[in-house]
């Protein structure tokens, strides 16, 4: 008993698509959260700023000079914060040589100013100057009418509700779409394994079939699986009329054989004074048999042969050459298109045309023409002969097994039965016509073309 192969895993189909499907789902949502938490955290620094210029530019209007030189605000700026120690937003105005006009909210400590640094407009930055407080500090340099000093306003405020803004956006975020990409997974995990269901009806309608339960996939499947589920039930219906085929050979060829063999064990059990002519006539007819049911063996083996492929030219040239040597009083010619292939194996194709060319060169009058043709999806070889020709009657009858027209030469009776079995096999056929170009036989052989 032969080993059924083994047929090595490559990994399961249902994990690579979901992993796949996982990755790229984590892609999309970590590079769109990315993008999202930048111009979402833009968005809140933005508005805290805002917050700042706003501060900013009220302290700038209501600024005005005193009697001495001094900055004064004709009215206070109306956050509290500004009045109370250490919490968290302030105010300074600087000027070279005038002592820095400070918020209460700094108490006894003071923004750093850099005296040779100028903005005209409004300039923002971080800064950790004060320890334990980080800062996120607006200047501007201002000259107030009446003044020639050029005044430094700037405003601070401690990022620290900036940062709780931003970190709670952040978590927020990640939940989301750590959330989004679980349900993204979840669904394409669902997907993959719906999607997949078919392919497992396939596999237990295989195993209902090797338990002889049915002998065909016979569920609905979708418009994707269909082809392939057609083409398995086509390979069941081609191994089936294979089998069949095969018992039908073997129930011919026991049949042919039976006859025969009774012929010779009854000749030998009545001791028959002819029994060696008897024993070679029906042996000879065992061999004519054996042989005609080997040649259908044969085809219907390679008939499914995916590379089966066979020149015709060059099959008829090697065909041609054999024959010659048999009959070298008879003129072959050929004709037609060299570059014709048809779906045969190059061992059949040999056979039939060697028994339509001999046949045409034992029977015609001495000329055989043999001609190549293309014809839509088939490939036709016409032989033709100049003999008697067949009788329209005849020329059926022909085709069955041993029947010979003319018993004064030699010859089993098979060459034409085997010619049309096997192009049949093949998805061809042959038939007998009358030539109008020689009169005798015109044989025409349709084969499918490669």
């Amino acid at each position: 008993m032969t080993d059924q192969p083994q047929v090595s895993s490559t990994g399961s189909l249902s994990r690579r698509m979901i992993g796949i499907a996982a990755l790229w789902i984590s892609l999309l949502l970590l590079g769109g959260g990315l993008a999202l938490d930048r111009v979402l955290s833009d968005a809140i620094t933005r508005n805290f700023d805002d917050g700042m210029n706003y501060v900013l530019t009220a302290m700038i209007a209501s600024a005005e000079i005193g009697p001495d030189g001094e900055v004064l605000f004709n009215r206070e700026p109306a956050d509290q914060r500004f009045l109370e120690p250490n919490s968290g937003i302030y105010y300074q105005i600087s000027g070279k040589g005038h002592e820095d006009w400070r918020s209460r909210s700094l108490w006894d400590r003071a923004l750093k100013v850099n005296p040779e640094h100028h903005d005209d407009a409004p300039h923002i930055y971080d800064s950790n100057q004060f320890p334990g407080e980080d800062l996120r500090v607006m200047e501007r340099s201002i000259i107030l009418p009446g003044s020639d000093t050029r005044w430094m306003f700037m405003v601070a405020q401690a990022r620290e509700g900036l940062d709780a803004q931003i970190k709670t956006l952040r978590s927020t975020l990640f939940e989301s779409f750590a959330l989004l990409a679980l349900g993204l997974i979840v669904l394409a995990t669902l997907q993959t394994i719906y999607g997949l269901r078919p392919l497992r009806k396939v596999r237990h309608e295989i195993v209902r079939m090797r338990a002889g339960e049915k002998n065909r996939v016979t569920e609905p499947m979708p418009a994707e699986v269909l082809p392939m589920v057609e083409e398995l039930n086509a390979l069941l219906a081609h191994n089936e009329r294979q089998a069949e085929e095969a018992r039908t050979h073997a129930g011919n060829l026991a049949h042919a054989l039976k006859t025969p063999l009774t012929v010779i064990m009854n000749a030998a059990t009545a001791q028959s004074p002819d029994l060696g002519d008897t024993v070679i006539r029906e042996a000879t007819t065992m061999r004519r048999q054996v042989d005609h049911h080997l040649a259908r063996a044969r085809a219907v083996g390679r008939r499914g042969a995916a590379q089966s492929r066979a020149e015709v030219w060059a099959s008829l040239d090697a065909v041609e050459r054999a024959v010659q040597r048999l009959y070298p009083e008879v003129r072959i010619d050929m004709d037609g298109d060299k570059e014709a292939a048809v779906r045969v194996e190059r061992q059949d194709l040999d056979e039939m045309l060697g028994n339509l060319i001999e046949n045409a060169a034992k029977y015609g009058g001495g000329s055989v023409f043999a001609t190549v043709g293309r014809k839509g999806a088939m490939v036709e070889i016409l032989v033709e002969d100049d003999g008697t020709g067949i009788p329209q009657a005849d020329r059926t009858r022909i085709f069955d097994r041993g029947v010979r027209l003319d018993s004064g030469k030699p010859g089993t009776g098979l060459g034409l039965a085997i010619v049309r079995d096997v192009a049949e096999i093949y998805g061809g056929s042959v038939a007998l016509e009358e030539s109008d170009d020689l009169g005798g036989v015109l044989v025409r052989l349709r084969l499918p073309a490669a």
